[in-house]
Order: C-alpha cells, then structure tokens, then sequence
C-alpha cells in the first residue's frame, strides 16, 4: 500500500510537468502537440536514419506507440530512450529487427487512435501500446479511455500485429474510485482482447527521486534502462509467435 501511495503520488507530478512540456512543445519540432495530424508528426525510430531504409527493405519492426515516457521526454538523447535501448538489446543478441519510437510527448488514447494506422507502416510484428497517463491526469472517462484502447488493439490485430499493453496509474487526486478504475481497466482489457500485459511501465522506477527527472515522473537515463529491462521480460516472449529469430550468423 506505501509502495502504491508513493506510485500515485509520483503520476500526479505529471500534472505540473506537463505544462513545461507544453511549453517545450511550443518552442520547437521535438515534441509535438496532441493535436498534431499524423502527417505532422514524423517517425522518429530508434536508429532514425534507417527509418526509411527498414520499410523499404521490409525488415520487420517492433512499434512502440505512446506518450513522451517512450518518446523519451527530457532525456539528453533519443538514444538512451526505451525503444533505442530495445534497439541496442536487438542488435547485441543478433535481431536483425527494428525497434521504432512513435512516441508523443502529451498523448492521449485518442492520439494513438488518430495515430495507429500510420504508425503500423512497414513490415510490423509487435505493437508495444504505452498509453493513458495523461488520460488520467485529465480524469478522463475511464471507459474512453478503455474504447479507444480497444481500438488500437482491434487494428492493429486485424493486421496480424502482436500487442503488449503497458499498464498506467492514475493520480489520487481524483479519488479512490477513480484511480482504482483507471487501474483495473488496462487489466481487464488485457484479459478481454487476450493480449500480453505489462501492469505498469513505471514499475521499479516511480516514486524513485534518483530514478526520475525534477519533474518526478519521466525517468532519467538510469531510470530509462530499468524500464527497458521490465519492458524486454515481457516482450521477448512473444517473439517465436511472430517469426523473430536472431541471425545465429552474427552472433
């Protein structure tokens, strides 16, 4: 229960995070607007320069679609963010498969619906969906917040897309009932759309000063590499399902 307060507590220093953020948004291209149309925001990938390359060439991706803790918000580069270090565990281990950030810094579930098709371009095989804390901090209808989950998932399943969805919390400002549901939701839609869970993304990470930013919430370098480590323990598993098999040749 202490562990679970300190979790909230930590989500709820989003909300003034998120006003620099905006404010880092209005500055300049590196972080976009909610708002944004899909064309308007370009695909940043873990190694950005073969972003092009890899569709060309049909090399078999990992989407990450979320919100700026996949984009990597305030850390020094976009290499020490969750998806590039998921490109440097692919390339040590021999993937030959990469790992693309779509990642947009104050995203909601109703970006990522607006998002979803674009972002599932080229050769993908796995959607990892971080989605829903700032559903949260604006205490949106938690059963929106589950629809437009919901959504993601049906598309990118029709597609033959595996998806890991990553839990989120709420914070306690908004009561007991509340953040409970918001809670429960990610849980339950995992079991009712049969796709692989992570319960939270923050887990080991929030709540932990020298893990976090000022801002108490988005992870320094050090805090990014804990998340990337939970994130891989649930998404290797569902390699062999979708025909990821590191090149036993550079190994």
């Amino acid at each position: 229960m202490k562990h679970l307060l300190t979790v909230l507590l930590a989500v709820s220093a989003l909300i003034a995070g998120c006003g620099r953020e905006r404010e880092a948004q209005d500055r300049g291209p590196e972080l976009r607007d909610i708002s944004a149309r899909p064309a308007d925001v370009a695909p940043t990938a873990a190694v950005a320069s073969s972003d092009a390359a890899g569709v060309a060439q049909g090399r078999p991706r990992i989407v990450f679609l979320g919100d700026s803790l996949t984009a990597g918000y305030g850390l020094a580069s976009k290499d020490q963010s969750v998806p590039s270090l998921i490109q440097k565990r692919l390339d040590a281990e021999g993937y030959n498969v990469e790992a693309v950030n779509q990642g947009v810094s104050g995203d909601t579930t109703a970006g990522g619906v607006s998002r979803v098709e674009w972002a599932l371009n080229g050769d993908v095989r796995i959607l990892v969906v971080e989605l829903g804390g700032n559903d949260g901090l604006r205490g949106l209808p938690v059963e929106v917040t589950k629809q437009n989950l919901a959504q993601i998932i049906t598309t990118a399943r029709q597609r033959g897309v595996r998806v890991l969805l990553t839990g989120m919390e709420a914070p306690p400002s908004y009561g007991p009932t509340y953040t409970s549901q918001f809670r429960q939701l990610f849980r339950d839609l995992a079991k009712e759309q049969d796709v692989a869970f992570m319960p939270f993304f923050l887990e080991g990470v929030a709540g932990i000063p020298r893990l976090n930013q000022a801002d108490g919430i988005h992870p320094t370098a050090e805090g990014a590499v804990i998340v990337e480590q939970a994130v891989w323990k649930s998404l290797k598993p569902l390699f062999d399902g979708v025909g990821l098999k590191p090149n036993t040749a550079t190994r």
